[in-house]
């Protein structure tokens, strides 16, 4: 059949006729080869897949293909069970692993999710596991294995260079230090970062490739569509196949575009997670030097909203190189219908581009501004919440509250300019108005300059329609202005290493040692030689700041080495003086990561006297701990902290100070049964930090401190026998400690009932009884409230609650000016028309001029509506978020103390942190897309009806559709959005505490495993994570099928009614239905994130409902000073026992009162009891005959004072430590800092009362910071002080000092001292002794004593009788 000579195409037979068929000698070539060449193709591809991804051969027998053909169907109704059946645990599997191409093209692998959504709110448990080419250990293994490869090419290159150089140092150090300039800047970070996930990246820009391709093929297909409308005698086919090319060109066009959306929202989550572990990484090996720099708050900021700007670089990427190409294309195709005309649009993008330019340069300062002030918020904020305590015994939450809200209005300033630059920007570039620009530029150019060129349909709407394509390109341009400040802001704190040496050597040696905090500082410890021979107890002793912390953190490498060298042999236990406790059970801290071995386990306990504590807990060992030990008092966090060093069996041990927190009795307990040469650790080597005199005879090696110089080290009796500053020292003090000693048959008689005398808040927990671990209930010793996920729809109140703060005033101008700038648009689209439809007379066309004039006239008024509508959503926005973070501020700062004991930090964190920011720019970002595109959804329609009023009869049902399949979404995504909240709370909790505690971490060797953990919480918040973007890939495209039915409609029925229609309104309906796609997948868009982002109102609004304050008082309450307790009760929570009952007791002004007991007794809960920090359960206490109760508690606070028995300072002068709100003058600071013997110490610092403290005052030695409280209560001199433990920090002589301090500054104060040392109460007026929340015994010390009961007890264990 097949002729040689005759041509495959004919086109009179397939094109130029009523009845098109293709040429025999076509069908039998073409047709016939066309699969095998496709094939031929792609066999090599198929081949590479198979052999990359380890599959094997792929039997298809007729079962597969049958279920090949019916999945897609199947799975569209969610009906995957006949797949699944194989395997009951593919369901956890990851949705995308067993998917169909047409499935995951489509995204229909998704839907059976979708529907799970919107039957029931979505759980956890309910979602996909991540693939494993997504979880953080395959990530960041693979970039660990890039990285090491990146600095050894790095590294070989300056070997190369340092070799051809020779001898010549100074360049050598030059190329070394250009080295670690490379290795720090970033890019070498993000070269890795690309080396890793760059192929799959490329997958996606090949199909934003496609996807262009599709784009620019549109509107030529209208131009023909428009011809043939012109064309009188043209067959009706060539209408239809026009109509469906484009259909199908649309189709494509979508599909295309949410694949690269999904693969780009793929490597961005990888992005997120590679670096959310980098972070997390260089935060276990960060030193000292840097914590001071970059604090907390900083490092939550960047795991929070840093992250997320990198991911949104990873969708803009693309962006920077394909703008200018698709502009210029534009621009061809332009001038292709328009000739040199298609010059003036040029010159008017040219002449607005430098505006723009300006525009964003601003914009990305003022950024940067806001980012500035935002970091410090959360860090300010972070500080709060560590010291919540301190900030409601001192009533200085305005003072902090007033700080807060400093940054913020900072923040909102920077915001607001930035929102309004960005609205001219819009106004002038990004919208409607600048395509009107271009078009008013081009179309008025192209009629002026020739009367004989004529604006027709054709030649309007497809430049329209490329003129809208030039819409989004020329609206990324800007974004590329921004990437060189984006790069420097975001990679420079980014520079990560991961590795972290710890050295190896002989015993403990330190030989010829200098050492400071920073690489500039001064040092803190000068000429040190240690040498701690394997087995030895060396103690450490000096005064407040001598360095003895400071020795300690020398030999764990956590301070700048400027000279000698330091070696220990062996493992480290490392006890910090101030206890790092993590929030887990009492075992769980104990064990640290261990194996229970129980006998040992138990032994540890006892020599830690901690069994007695135990007995009080709830759950006992298996009660969960708050945060930073919250629930614990100090002596027994000081002891867990011991416990947690003694089970780990190290070989070195490094204790600073661990005894200064607990009673004497039971520092003597734990120094016979731990340290001591008979305790649990007398094999091994012991550096013990300490100020107690007694232990000091047992110690093999006594060094002791003075300015960061050891002056004289050796034995005690030594020591004695120089008569140096240390024999003056002993003598003097020793009398003292001697009476405190605790002789061994007092503390064997003291064993039943050990513990430190400081009270604890659980000690009103019910007692254990004697049942076995296994039978205790599970909810028993929980503590934190975990961050839980609401469900449902988000409530229609908040959206009102969101609106009512921003007011009717706004909102009704704002939908006015949007229904004007539409209005507009709808005008002058069909001004268009009318003038394409013009006739033409003579070859020109009438009354151009004025016809250019009116377009031009609309254009410029819906400019000046949307420049109106921008600056009025943000503004608003901007009302609602100050609104909505000042009333979760007061209502934070509010809240009882308990309310910080259940919540973690993280949770409160991520409030201030991720959710007020979506409040600042999400929420009005979405309104105005959101509003934008319905709006202009509204004018297609309407176009589109009034062309064709057919078409209603399509877009109703395809209406319903959308609004089907939206509804099937919203609920899914939203439940999606609050689960990706809540399992990002734990992330920034456990960062935190990661932070806190990097020095014991890194000690004990333990950052693989909070790696680990720290992976875990990453990953299962990106379980949440990738269902979130998926849905709304799977949405779109969804919807965009049914965009695409509303082009169809309007194209076919353009063509059914050819002869009533003119060209005009048909390229006027087709391209604005062109338009229909992008609009609703932008409504979907933006509409899911209103609807995701207005989650974070209600999770704002959360804490709202707290306990508010009472009425005000008279100045000068209280005058006299006396407080009387009647029948007084109080409860830790709810359901637990009394933690003090029926207490009743009137204490007398200027009386000196101390309170005593065994741990438990209900000591410090009298001191919560004053202080309001908890309410009374029954009774009431009176202060000058003034119920407490009745008081507002600023007001209650502010006129009493407490030195609490934790120092915490803020990060901020030390003025402001002192007096935040500024009530007093610098003598009178002077005089208090002279009293409290720190006026030789500020005096010497570099800025003296302005010297900065760090976050925590970790720049002050922990007995500093007790003085520093001090201070704070000499200053206010109330006439009530309450000391809790106030000097446990503090050597002998500086605590000699204070206590004759106390007594003569608040001689005509009461005073009330829950005691430490017995002596310093044994002058006082009346001493309280509680047992078990009652008063068991009142007296005057001499009367107790000589009644012989606990009190006299107590005094005999104490050495004191």
């Amino acid at each position: 059949d097949f002729l040689p000579f005759q041509p495959t195409v004919d086109w009179n037979r397939t094109w130029y006729t009523d009845k098109p068929d293709l040429t025999e000698c076509f069908q039998n070539t073409v047709l016939v080869w066309f699969p095998c060449v496709y094939l031929w193709l792609l066999a090599p591809f198929y081949a590479l897949k198979l052999y990359c991804h380890d599959c094997g051969c792929i039997r298809i027998s007729t079962l597969c293909t049958a279920k090949m053909v019916s999945q897609p169907i199947e799975s569209q109704y969610g009906q995957r069970s006949v797949q699944r059946s194989q395997n009951s645990d593919l369901n956890y599997l990851h949705g995308v692993k067993d998917a169909s191409f047409l499935s995951k093209m489509l995204f229909w692998w998704f839907t059976g999710l979708v529907v799970k959504g919107y039957r029931t709110p979505l759980e956890a448990g309910d979602l996909w596991n991540l693939r494993e080419e997504d979880t953080s250990d395959k990530i960041l293994s693979d970039l660990e294995e890039e990285w090491t490869t990146e600095c050894a090419k790095l590294q070989e290159k300056t070997m190369v260079a340092a070799v051809a150089l020779g001898t010549r140092l100074p360049d050598q150090a030059q190329i070394l230090r250009k080295l670690q300039k490379e290795q720090s800047s970033g890019f070498c970070l993000l070269r890795t970062l690309a080396r890793n996930l760059g192929p799959y990246f490329l997958t996606g820009t090949m199909c934003i490739i496609f996807h262009d391709f599709f784009m620019f093929a549109i509107p030529q297909v209208l131009s023909l569509l428009l011809g043939f409308m012109n064309e009188e005698d043209a067959p009706l086919w060539k209408g239809y196949f026009y109509a469906t090319l484009m259909f199908l060109l649309s189709c494509l066009q979508s599909l295309f575009n949410h694949q690269y959306m999904y693969t780009c929202f793929t490597v961005g989550m990888r992005v997120k997670t590679a670096v959310m572990g980098l972070v997390y990484r260089k935060s276990l090996v960060i030193n000292s030097a840097s914590r001071r720099t970059c604090t907390v708050g900083e490092i939550v900021n960047l795991v929070s909203a840093d992250t997320q700007k990198l991911m949104d670089f990873v969708v803009y990427f693309n962006a920077v190189w394909l703008a200018p190409i698709e502009i210029a294309l534009c621009l061809f195709f332009l001038w292709q219908h328009l000739g040199p005309s298609a010059l003036a649009g040029i010159a008017t993008v040219i002449l607005i581009f430098p505006l723009n330019g300006f525009i964003a340069k601003k914009r990305s300062k003022l950024q940067e501004v806001q980012m500035k002030f935002m970091d410090g918020r959360i860090k300010l904020m972070n500080e709060i919440l560590n010291g919540i305590k301190i900030l409601k015994f001192y009533a200085w939450e305005k003072a902090f509250l007033e700080q807060v809200l400093g940054y913020r209005e900072k923040e909102l300033k920077a915001l607001k300019k930035s929102q309004i630059l960005y609205s001219i920007s819009i106004a002038s570039f990004n919208s409607s108005t600048f395509l009107v620009c271009i078009a008013f530029a081009m179309f008025g150019v192209y009629v002026l300059i020739d009367d004989k060129n004529v604006l027709d349909a054709q030649k309007v709407f497809v430049s329209m329609a490329l003129i809208n394509i030039l819409k989004t390109p020329l609206s990324q341009l800007p974004f590329r202005g921004n990437i060189s400040v984006f790069f420097q802001w975001f990679l420079s704190p980014l520079f990560l290493c991961f590795y972290i040496f710890f050295s190896d050597g002989e015993g403990v040696l330190i030989d010829n040692g200098t050492f400071s905090w920073t690489k500039e500082g001064p040092p803190c410890l000068k000429r040190i030689n240690v040498g701690v021979p394997q087995g030895s107890l060396v103690a450490v002793v000096g005064h407040v700041g001598s360095g003895k912390s400071s020795l300690l953190s020398a030999m764990l490498g956590e301070t700048e080495k400027r000279s000698g060298s330091v070696s220990i042999k062996g493992s480290v236990a490392y006890v910090p003086q101030q206890a790092w406790i993590q929030n887990a059970t009492v075992q769980d801290n104990v064990m640290f990561g261990r194996e229970k071995q129980k006998t040992w386990y138990q032994r540890v306990l006892d020599a830690c006297a901690l069994l007695p504590d135990l007995e009080i807990l709830p759950a006992g060992d298996c009660t969960e701990i708050g945060e930073k030990g919250l629930n614990l008092s100090g002596g027994q966090k000081q002891r867990v902290s011991l416990a947690r060093a003694v089970y780990r069996k190290a070989d070195v041990y490094l204790l600073d100070d661990p005894l200064s927190a607990v009673d004497a009795h039971v520092g003597q307990h734990i120094f016979d049964k731990v340290i001591g040469p008979k305790g649990v650790l007398r094999d091994k080597t012991r550096v013990l930090v300490t100020h107690g005199m007694s232990f000091l005879p047992q110690a093999d090696l006594i060094l002791v401190l003075v300015d960061g110089e050891i002056t004289e080290s050796g034995s005690y009796q030594e020591l004695l026998s120089r008569h140096g500053a240390f024999a003056d020292f002993i003598h003097t003090f020793a009398s003292n400690d001697r009476k405190e000693s605790v002789t061994e048959t007092a503390a064997q008689r003291g064993r039943t009932s050990l513990g430190d005398t400081n009270s604890t808040n659980l000690q009103g927990m019910e007692p254990m009884s004697e049942i076995d671990e296994e039978q205790v209930p599970e909810d028993l010793g929980k503590l934190m409230e975990v961050d839980k996920a609401r469900t449902g729809r988000v409530r229609l109140e908040m959206y009102m609650e969101y609106f009512k703060t921003i007011g009717m005033a706004f909102i009704i101008p704002i939908v006015f000016l949007y229904a004007f700038q539409q209005g507009a648009s709808l005008a002058y689209n069909y001004w268009l028309s009318l003038w394409a439809d013009e006739p033409i007379v003579n070859g020109t066309q009438v009354d151009t001029d004025m016809k250019l004039a009116v377009y031009g006239a609309l254009g410029f008024a819906q400019g000046i509506a949307i420049f109106g509508t921008t600056v009025a959503i943000s503004v608003g926005g901007i009302i609602a978020s100050r609104h909505l973070h000042m009333d979760l501020l007061k209502n934070v700062l509010r809240s009882p103390m308990s309310f910080f004991e259940t919540t973690p930090s993280g949770n409160l964190l991520n409030r201030f942190a991720k959710e007020i920011d979506a409040i600042d720019c999400m929420i009005p970002d979405g309104l105005k897309m959101m509003l934008g595109y319905l709006f202009k959804l509204m004018e297609v329609c309407i176009i589109v009806m009034l062309a064709t009023p057919f078409a209603a009869v399509v877009i109703l049902p395809l209406a319903i559709l959308y609004a089907f399949v939206q509804s099937f979404y919203v609920a899914t995504s939203c439940q999606l959005r609050r689960l990706e909240s809540v399992s990002r709370s734990p992330i920034y909790t456990h960062f935190n505490e990661t932070v806190q505690g990097a020095s014991v971490i890194r000690a004990f060797g333990e950052q693989h495993r909070f790696i680990v953990q720290a992976n875990k919480r990453v990953d299962f918040n990106q379980t949440s994570y990738f269902p979130r973007f998926v849905a709304t890939r799977w949405l779109a495209v969804n919807l965009e099928f049914v965009g695409n039915g509303v082009v169809l409609a309007a194209a076919i029925l353009s063509v059914m009614g050819k002869d009533t229609l003119s060209p005009g309104i048909v390229g006027l309906a087709v391209s604005h239905s062109l338009q229909v796609t992008g609009i609703l997948s932008w409504i979907v868009r933006s509409w899911t994130d209103v609807e995701n982002n207005i989650v974070s109102v209600e999770r704002v609004k959360e804490y709202a409902d707290t306990a508010k304050e009472g009425s005000s008082l008279p100045l000068a309450w209280p005058q006299t000073g006396t407080i009387e307790f009647q029948d007084y009760g109080l409860q830790y929570r709810k359901g637990l026992d009394w933690a003090l009952k029926g207490i009743t007791l009137k204490i007398q002004e200027r009386e000196k009162v101390g309170i005593v007991g065994r741990t438990g007794a209900g000591k410090s809960s009298l001191a919560l009891g004053i202080f309001r920090i908890l309410e009374a359960a029954k009774g009431a206490i009176y202060i000058d005959g003034v119920n407490i109760a009745e008081i507002g508690l600023h007001d209650l606070r502010s006129r009493i004072t407490i030195i609490p028995q934790d120092p915490v300072l803020f990060s901020g002068s030390l003025r402001m430590n002192l007096d935040p709100f500024d009530t007093y003058t610098d003598e009178e600071i002077w005089s208090s800092l002279e009293l409290a013997h720190l006026k030789n110490f500020v005096s010497n610092l570099p800025d003296k009362l302005n010297y900065e403290c760090s976050e925590g005052g970790e720049n002050l030695s922990l007995g500093q910071r007790q003085l520093v409280c001090l201070a704070r209560a000499l200053l206010r001199k109330t006439k009530i002080l309450v000391l809790d433990e106030a000097t446990a920090a503090v050597d002998l002589e500086t605590d000699t000092l204070i206590q004759s301090t106390i007594r003569q500054q608040f001689e005509d104060c009461t005073v009330l001292t829950i005691a430490h040392r017995l002596n310093t109460i044994m002058d006082y007026t009346r001493v309280i002794v509680m047992d078990k929340g009652h008063i068991s015994e009142m007296d005057s010390p001499a009367n107790l004593i000589s009644n012989r009961g606990q009190f006299y007890r107590m005094c005999r264990e104490a050495g004191l009788v």
